[in-house]
């Protein structure tokens, strides 16, 4: 689903909110919460809708030069829309 016009968005049953005790990004969905580790947390609140994939991808080259965004990030996202969590 990572066409170059996709532009992910959390499925609007899910939220993402910030764990301040544990120090970490949960996707909270109806009846769980997904603990999301390292940075997929500021991944995730990149999906806002408005962004491409590929607008992700360079926001994030940015942010951590060096980091293999442009191959981890797609299929990241592939994999939370398989799930349902991203529309």
């Amino acid at each position: 689903m990572s066409g170059s016009q996709w532009r992910p968005a959390l499925a609007p049953a899910l939220m993402l909110r910030h764990d301040s005790v544990r120090g970490t990004d949960l996707l909270v969905l109806p009846e769980r919460v997904v603990v999301l580790e390292g940075h997929a947390g500021q991944v995730v609140g990149l999906c806002d809708g408005t962004r491409t994939v590929r607008g992700i991808v360079d926001e994030l080259a940015g942010r951590f030069p060096g980091a293999p965004v442009a191959t981890e990030v797609p299929s990241f996202l592939d994999r939370l829309h398989q799930e349902g969590w991203l529309k």
